[in-house]
């Protein structure tokens, strides 16, 4: 039964800092952490990459605790999302497909093994831009201070402005950064000609690591990072970092469906992410089990309203 990040004691310690509400069921059956959402219309239990089962059997004995679960904190649905994708089957009738929230599909670079073997499946361009990195002005820092996730979000910033997409808020980010399993990088660059210049972070990553995995959940770059390749000096020293820290996996989280047009919005990322020599994993994706089917459908009216508003304006 392997257990991700998302579902771990670890990631309940982070919704208390977060100051959320949640529950943790483990045993040798099944294993779950169930967070406690509120609407205007009421509560919901959110279980991201979860529940985890041995098996099918097992699993919908989770559901059945986690209902039960539900009804005492009166939920009117349970989000899952679970993490072995041949539990989807197992999915009761009484379900509604929704949104992925976490990436259905991701790319996984295998660790184990010799140095020579992983970076026999790196990019020979990226590893040799790495090699050369230092020449050209280029250090890259780590830092557990969540203080420093500014050089994050100023970046994420500037590429959610030029894209019109949203960012996490600075405190969601800071509280991430404070917990033990995670890990924030920064590529920094002065022009080696100019010698009383400033480093300045042109990329970031933000990386979260339990016992078996590295997570590597977000980065950002700017024009200056994108000619300089950062992105993916950055990913490799993360790849290799993962590797010397004893790490078996390396989880790249997410990439878009097989099949999936150009102009899916992470086509570009799926391309680079598949340049590393790795394998495809899926999971099941998100799924709403309705408890309370008037009160579910008028909070989905609720919700399409409030998009609709949101595009008018």
């Amino acid at each position: 039964m392997e257990i991700p990040i998302t579902q771990s004691k670890a990631w309940q310690n982070l919704q208390n800092d977060l100051g959320e509400k949640s529950f943790y069921e483990e045993n040798d059956r099944f294993s779950y952490l169930a967070i406690l959402k509120t609407t205007p219309v009421g509560n919901y239990l959110y279980c991201p990459y979860g529940p985890v089962a041995n098996d099918k059997v097992a699993f919908k004995s989770a559901l059945k605790d986690l209902k039960e679960l539900a009804t005492k904190n009166q939920a009117f649905f349970i989000r899952i999302e679970p993490y072995d994708e041949a539990f989807e089957k197992a999915i009761p009738k009484n379900t509604k497909k929704s949104k992925d929230l976490n990436p259905k599909e991701t790319w996984i670079i295998d660790l184990k093994g010799k140095d020579e073997d992983l970076k026999a499946k790196l990019p020979s361009r990226l590893l040799r831009y790495h090699r050369q990195a230092e020449k050209k002005g280029i250090t890259i820092e780590t830092s557990h201070n969540p203080s420093d996730i500014h050089y994050l979000l100023d970046l994420q910033k500037a590429l959610a402005k030029k894209k019109g997409i949203n960012t996490f808020s600075e405190k969601y980010l800071q509280t991430e950064l404070a917990q033990p399993f995670s890990t924030l990088y920064l590529l920094k660059y002065r022009d080696p000609e100019e010698k009383n210049e400033e480093q300045k972070a042109v990329a970031a990553g933000l990386v979260f690591d339990d016992k078996k995995t590295r997570y590597n959940l977000q980065g950002a770059q700017n024009e200056i990072g994108r000619s300089l390749h950062a992105t993916g000096i950055l990913t490799i020293q993360l790849i290799l970092d993962a590797k010397e820290k004893g790490l078996k996996t390396f989880d790249f989280w997410g990439i878009a469906p097989e099949g999936a047009s150009k102009n899916h919005p992470w086509a570009g990322f799926t391309a680079f992410k598949k340049t590393f020599a790795g394998t495809e994993v899926r999971h099941a994706g998100t799924y709403d089990v309705i408890l309370n089917s008037p009160k579910y459908h008028f909070y989905q009216l609720i919700r399409r309203i409030n998009r609709l508003k949101r595009k008018i304006k």
